[in-house]
């Protein structure tokens, strides 16, 4: 039997070696090719369902095809986004004092490049229990005036004021945003 060198060992092993990647290399691009087809089909298969759910909802919802305007009283209405601002403030601080929150500070925001005109943003810091922020955010972005919560962050109290009181108080630093209608001058 012939005696196999170390060049013919090297040679024959990247040949297998290349063998295998060849069949490899085009049974994982199906196996991927075959899972993004089944991933695919899924989603058309979701977008069908939701889609037929949206026709049925819509023919018993809407008598035709224009949509209903908003209430006036879900804006704040003014002549500036200005004085829509100070009245997004002043509904701010009834709404947390209707919570027995403690309005601490609040400033209007620039609007953001996403955001039409109609549009008025504020920043409030605001010393509340959990409970009463449940209720806040709930009055908040269900009740008119429209009122979205952007972010919210929660800073909860230190373990010194968590023991002294019973319903401990967070700092919650909330960006809200808010729409107006533009009124004659």
């Amino acid at each position: 039997m012939p005696k196999i060198d170390r060049e013919q060992t090297v040679a024959v092993a990247l040949l297998l070696l290349l063998l295998v990647t060849a069949i490899a290399v085009p049974a994982l691009s199906l196996t991927t090719r075959s899972n993004a087809q089944q991933e695919l089909a899924d989603a058309q298969n979701v977008f069908a369902r939701v889609e037929a759910a949206h026709q049925r909802l819509g023919t018993k919802g809407r008598t035709g095809d224009a949509m209903t305007a908003a209430p006036s009283s879900a804006f704040f209405e003014a002549q500036t986004s200005g004085l829509a601002s100070a009245q997004f403030e002043a509904y701010l601080a009834q709404v947390a004092a209707d919570q027995q929150a403690s309005l601490v500070s609040s400033a209007v925001q620039p609007i953001t490049h996403t955001d039409t005109q109609d549009v008025v943003r504020i920043q409030a810091a605001l010393g509340i229990g959990y409970d009463a922020l449940q209720e806040l955010l709930y009055k908040l972005e269900t009740g008119t005036p429209y009122v979205f919560v952007d972010s919210l962050v929660l800073q909860s109290p230190n373990a010194a004021n968590a023991h002294a009181a019973s319903a401990p108080m967070m700092k919650v630093t909330l960006n809200l945003r808010a729409l107006w209608h533009q009124t004659a001058r």
